[in-house]
């Protein structure tokens, strides 16, 4: 048994529920990462696994990992080609007034001394979209399903800020941290097609932070 939970698992690949909290790469001042994981999770193979994808530290769920280098590449491709479906839960800080949507805004990265680096809407940055869907809402703040086209980095938070109007709970940089402990977003699942192949499919319980806000998957 490992630490980390494993949702699928095969020859090829694994697909892990990351914890909330758990930077996939070693943060420059030091500290825990998921590389402190790879070697329980090579689980009998020779090679330890590579994430494919990256998704924040604070976001938990689904991450998948390639267990050898032409799996590395196939996968990577499916993302480039977005053939990768995705599909993440947010607890909003509020209620947006439609039940569901999309939300197509071009992305651009700015940065400075004092507040370090974020993501803008800009007309001249890359395209991004997102279909959304409101699931239930409690004390004033919704729970929201999320199913991106495009990957950009942080896309979802800042669409919730930019596109909705409210960020996520507990977002530091595209609202004000307040109301969770961490950015309330959850890779609630993943498909990826496979040539040939059944797809990889996993699916991460709804994570308990979640369900202590009064939120139900569903």
């Amino acid at each position: 048994m490992t630490r980390i939970p494993i949702l699928f698992e095969d020859g090829e690949a694994l697909v892990i529920d990351k914890p909330a909290g758990l930077p996939i790469e070693r943060p420059r001042r030091g500290g825990p990462s998921l590389e402190d994981h790879f070697e329980e999770l090579k689980l009998g193979f020779q090679r330890a696994p590579v994430p494919v994808h990256r998704i924040d530290t604070d976001t938990s769920g689904c991450l998948l990992l390639a267990r050898n280098p032409k799996a590395l590449k196939r996968f990577a491709k499916s993302f480039e080609e977005r053939l990768v479906e995705k599909r993440y839960l947010g607890a909003l800080a509020g209620v947006p007034a439609e039940s569901e949507g999309t939300i197509e805004l071009s992305l651009s990265k700015i940065s400075s001394a004092e507040n370090g680096w974020r993501m803008i809407a800009a007309k001249k940055g890359k395209p991004s979209v997102t279909h959304w869907r409101m699931l239930n809402e409690k004390d004033g703040h919704a729970l929201l399903e999320f199913r991106p086209e495009t990957g950009r980095t942080h896309q979802i938070r800042v669409h919730c800020e930019a596109g909705l109007g409210m960020p996520l709970l507990g977002d530091p940089v595209y609202g004000d941290g307040k109301g969770a402990p961490r950015t309330m977003l959850h890779a609630a699942a993943i498909t990826i097609p496979r040539e040939g192949k059944s797809p990889i499919a996993a699916t991460a319980p709804l994570p308990q932070d979640f369900a202590a806000l009064g939120f139900v998957d569903g």
